[in-house]
């Protein structure tokens, strides 16, 4: 099939056997890729009893047919495994080049098992994959690492590599993956789950073209496209995501003191991606086939955080690390940025755990004792950067809040669970589910926690709409009518995105269009689907991930939205937040979607979605 290699990787690091193996055109057609077939293995090959850190756990990360090709945004792959943060199914979804290298190199995906006796890297490059030693490295953090395995591999490769923190395998780690920038597969720990198998970095370089039905018509219609993406992404790259602080602190969408705070305008101001773009920025990266250019390059030459050089914040580090925990001061988070992709931590769960920890220690359930003299009080940027140090080396507190709020509240006690905001044991991104209903009704129900990437849903209500499946209008806020359908259908559709693979802000301001998504698979496989066989792929994948979880336990206790969330309004001048009534939401969500009352699919749903086969011989 065009647009696909048609093999992948497995290696198994206990053994050190690799494989390369195909891939049937039949499974193409039903997950299409990327989140889709890399669920799909996950869920055949580990079970409730897989240990996440254990060698049974297994790593996916596959790509899709978008990868590598000239449709913009769509540099990116899918990691699934399960998660040693939540212990349900991990997901995290990255851009930069390192998905297109490895397909150029010859491989759709890569499936690891095992754990190897001592530390290694695989060295993929032009249908060749090799094991090699990475002890001279092991204790590295991820910049100084991938200097060095370029100079034994190629200087034009991409590393997928853990620092300390996956190698001590705190359950927050990412895989920072750099190549000309620095992107990260941030969220549910997985670079801890590369940690436990002894692997240091993926390394993958590749020159091989990718096979495309029609490149010349899809140039064609991808060329025709890009002056509207970029008027309408216009703001984006001149001030990244971080442009939009003070417009989501104005309307309550932005994060404040662990999400008890209700104004802070002039403290989002001064960590803006406005004051970013007027003070220390000097530069933008970009992944691959982009024109939007999100990524800062920021550089400080004076105060305590200089010399500094490095890719900037973007909103969600800005808001947890920031808003969350009352810091004003954009260098220092600059800083705690950077430590986070050198230690190779997820920013979003680094923020959040620190504004848990200055709560708790607010109302004296951690002391100086706990955090060795360390004042972890609100507003302080030496508390942020020195808890960064900690959490990776898992010292005195840092070892507590590392594991992630969830966690660390049960190990607290008290009333800790009370302002432990996560849902499923994941801190939600700098988004409020108060001000966006549609936000709360997919946090809840998202598989992998609280995660605003599972329908990208505020958009659509300040303005965006999908009318190709019948959401042709943004949707009203605070309004229960409709809900469950929409929030469905948006979170079908980004599966369907995660799996051909597809940036969210090519979304923005409807820069790619389902039309023209519809329109590029087509001509880059040869093929002649249709919008709602595209759709149903996203169902698919979607209730896979849920059927992944209903087997581990998880249904509607699960599906909730935390205290603060359901008891604390925000209330200040200009503020229209209400608490979301989060039982009718999950009432008619569960009856659109075709699950039963405690949330798991029905046979006659997995049926629809031809999901009762047997687990698949990959």
């Amino acid at each position: 099939m065009f647009g696909y290699l048609g093999k992948y990787l497995r290696v198994d690091l206990t053994s050190r056997q690799i494989k390369i193996l195909p891939i049937e055109d039949s499974l193409f057609l039903k997950y299409i890729g990327g989140v889709g077939i890399a669920a799909r293995i996950v869920f055949d090959e580990t079970t409730p009893e897989t240990d996440p850190l254990g060698p049974e756990n297994v790593l996916a990360a596959f790509t899709g047919p978008f990868t590598g090709t000239r449709v913009p945004s769509s540099s990116r792959h899918h990691y699934v495994a399960r998660s040693p943060q939540t212990g349900i199914i991990g997901e995290s979804s990255v851009g930069g080049d390192w998905g297109a290298q490895l397909k150029q190199a010859g491989f759709d995906g890569i499936v690891v098992t095992g754990k190897a006796e001592s530390p290694v890297y695989l060295w993929i490059h032009d249908g060749e994959i090799e094991l090699r030693d990475a002890s001279s490295i092991w204790g590295q953090d991820a910049f100084d690492s991938t200097e060095w395995l370029k100079s034994q591999t190629d200087p034009k490769a991409t590393t997928a590599v853990i620092g300390q923190a996956g190698e001590n395998l705190v359950p927050i780690a990412s895989i920072p993956h750099i190549g000309k920038t620095v992107r990260t597969a941030g969220r549910t720990g997985m670079g801890a789950v590369m940690g436990s198998k002894n692997l240091k970095a993926m390394v993958a370089y590749g020159t091989r073209p990718i096979p495309i039905a029609d490149d010349a018509a899809l140039k064609t219609s991808v060329e025709q496209t890009l002056p509207h993406i970029r008027q309408v992404t216009g703001d984006f790259t001149k001030y990244g995501t971080s442009g939009g602080v003070e417009k989501y602190e104005y309307m309550g969408n932005f994060p404040i003191k662990n999400w008890r705070g209700s104004r802070w305008e002039e403290g989002a101001s001064k960590i803006s991606g406005v004051r970013m773009h007027d003070t220390i920025l000097v530069g933008r990266y970009t992944c691959r086939r982009c024109t939007i250019a999100c990524g800062r390059h920021v550089k400080i030459e004076q105060g305590p955080y200089a010399p500094l050089d490095t890719e900037g914040p973007e909103y969600e580090t800005v808001g947890t690390m920031g808003g969350e925990c009352l810091i004003d001061n954009l260098e220092a988070i600059c800083k705690a940025n950077e430590l986070c992709n050198r230690y190779g931590l997820d920013t979003i769960s680094v923020g959040a755990a620190v504004a848990f920890g200055m709560e708790a220690f607010e109302r004296g359930l951690i002391t100086k004792i706990d955090t060795d003299g360390l004042d972890l009080v609100w507003g302080s940027s030496e508390a942020l950067v020195e808890m960064v140090h900690r959490i990776a080396k898992g010292e005195n507190i840092g070892k507590l809040l590392g594991k992630g709020v969830k966690a660390a509240a049960e190990e607290l006690r008290g009333n800790a669970v009370e302002f432990a905001v996560h849902v499923k044991g994941l801190e939600p991104s700098a988004h409020d589910p108060r001000r966006f209903w549609t936000q709360a009704l997919s946090y809840a129900t998202a598989a992998r926690g609280a995660c605003h990437n599972a329908a990208w849903s505020h958009p659509y209500e300040l303005g965006l709409s999908l009318p190709e499946v019948g959401l042709d209008t943004p949707k009203k806020s605070y309004e229960i009518n409709g809900l469950a359908e929409y929030v469905s259908k948006l979170q079908n559709f980004q599966c369907l995105n995660d799996s051909l693979i597809l940036c969210r802000f090519a979304q923005v301001g409807k820069a790619v269009t389902l039309t023209n998504t519809v329109d590029w698979y087509n001509r880059i496989t040869g093929l002649d689907i249709g919008v709602e066989d595209l759709m149903l792929a996203g169902e698919r994948a979607f209730n896979l991930k849920r059927l992944y979880n209903t087997r581990l336990g998880i249904s509607r206790k699960d599906d909730f939205l935390p205290p603060r969330f359901m008891t604390h309004n925000r209330k200040g001048g200009g503020l229209n937040t209400q608490l979301p009534p989060i039982g009718q939401m999950l009432n008619e969500y569960y009856e659109y979607r075709g699950w039963d009352e405690f949330g798991i699919p029905t046979p006659e749903k997995l049926a629809a979605l031809d999901l009762l086969e047997p687990a698949l011989n990959f």
